[in-house]
């Protein structure tokens, strides 16, 4: 079955390409995912959840259902991690500032990236946003949290539960706890 889906897929390839441009920004329909037949069945997932049921806000980017985010015209990565926005429970709080995501980012479930926060005085307001740089080959763990205003330079590795809070944009670490702090050097080589 899974052969006949890859080898139908592919004969049709321009065909979906073309009906997918109706409801995503072309450059979000190229890259490594859309090399096999993962792009194409996380595309007519969205189309299906979003558009035809309606179940969310449609996206420029193909998006699973239960990934939120605020502002798709707002967040910035390479089409090849794709894949970020197909984690379940993924949260984008980017209404008032931007979310830049190196390439090579692999983001964990239940996983936040958050650019603003309540006005600690009036709940009901927020504050003004802070854009959040991830850089490249970083891996955000499961349950984590990045708050407004982070940088985290390449080869950064936020461990699993841990709450970002201010930046680390030499990169090349492994970060853990609440507040996150260094818990280890990587080795230069990666």
């Amino acid at each position: 079955m899974k052969k006949a889906l890859k080898f139908l897929i592919f004969q049709i390839r321009p065909l979906l390409i073309f009906l997918f441009s109706f409801f995503f920004k072309r450059e979000y329909l190229t890259g490594r995912h859309f090399d096999t037949h993962f792009g194409y069945i996380w595309a007519i997932k969205a189309i299906y959840q979003r558009s035809i049921l309606r179940l969310a806000r449609p996206l420029p980017f193909p998006v699973c259902l239960t990934c939120s985010i605020s502002r798709g015209d707002r967040i910035f990565f390479h089409a090849d991690d794709l894949n970020n926005f197909q984690s379940p429970g993924t949260y984008f709080q980017n209404f008032s500032a931007d979310i830049y995501l190196g390439r090579g980012v692999y983001i964990g479930p239940n996983s936040g990236i958050i650019t603003d926060n309540h006005d600690v005085h009036n709940l009901d307001n927020h504050v003004g946003g802070a854009d959040v740089r991830i850089g490249d080959r970083c891996w955000l763990g499961m349950n984590t949290v990045v708050l407004p205003g982070v940088v985290l330079g390449d080869a950064t590795i936020v461990a699993a539960g841990a709450v970002v809070t201010k930046s680390f944009p030499d990169g090349g670490v492994v970060l853990g706890g609440a507040p996150a702090k260094i818990i280890k050097y990587l080795d230069s080589n990666i």
